[in-house]
């Protein structure tokens, strides 16, 4: 209840100051030559962005940090993308040809990279035939429904051995989810121990495993972390970097 009271009280306040800035706006419009039209029926009040940082989804800017770091390090002569983030694509497309494929293609125009539809259940590539693959912050969702896809619960493991598949020997895959307390938020998603991402990849040696923590006190994007402190987390996000055996 007080909890509530306070944001009422804060709310009140931001629209107090929202109102005593718009009227200096007009008195300073007044003064000099108008350039624009400022009607109060323009109004489109953002109330919560004068903070004192840049707040960002620490698991959306980390990852693709990360992940573009990794193709870059890969250097293949080209990389597929199943359904990760658009931002990735679109920024690996400037130095690196991408194929983007999601269960909804997306309508993204890009010099060097295409989008396609795939179901992460029957990849439309021949076995052992990938160089480069990314998955990233996607098989989490796959059987739950959140997307539209039929409700599995082994969902995710089916498209794990689909990734697995694919890959060629001496291949890289960049697979990310979120790691903590192995459970599943219907419907939005399931979270991973760190042991049962490693047994889902058999067959694969992990070549880095980096970890965004819960807290920004534990830092941004941490190296090599030890398995209890990754299971520890409340809502981590992993970032695996395997390579077929």
């Amino acid at each position: 209840m007080l909890g509530a009271i306070r944001g009422l009280i804060v709310r009140s306040r931001q629209k107090s100051k929202f109102r005593k800035q718009y009227e200096v706006l007009r008195h300073l419009e007044s003064k000099t030559r108008s350039r624009f039209s400022l009607r109060s029926e323009d109004f489109f009040p953002c109330l919560d962005d004068a903070t004192s940082n840049t707040g960002f989804d620490r698991h959306y800017v980390y990852h693709v940090a990360w992940a573009i770091r990794k193709v870059k390090e890969i250097a293949p002569s080209e990389h597929i993308d199943i359904s990760s983030s658009l931002h990735f694509c679109a920024g690996l497309s400037a130095f690196i040809p991408v194929r983007f494929y999601d269960y909804r293609p997306a309508l993204l125009e890009l010099s060097d990279l295409s989008s396609g539809a795939a179901d992460l259940h029957n990849l439309p590539f021949e076995s052992n035939s990938v160089e480069s693959l990314s998955c990233m912050h996607t098989v989490e969702h796959v059987g739950l429904g959140r997307y539209g896809d039929p409700i599995d619960y082994d969902g995710d493991l089916k498209a794990i051995g689909e990734l697995k598949r694919v890959v060629r020997p001496g291949g890289s895959l960049l697979f990310v989810t979120p790691i903590g307390r192995s459970r599943i938020q219907f419907n939005a998603h399931r979270i991973y121990s760190y042991s049962q991402i490693l047994e889902a990849f058999a067959g694969f040696e992990l070549r880095e495993f980096s970890l965004v923590p819960d807290s920004e006190k534990d830092g941004g994007l941490v190296e090599n972390v030890p398995e209890e402190f990754a299971d520890k987390q409340t809502y981590g996000c992993g970032c695996f970097w395997f390579v077929k055996k």
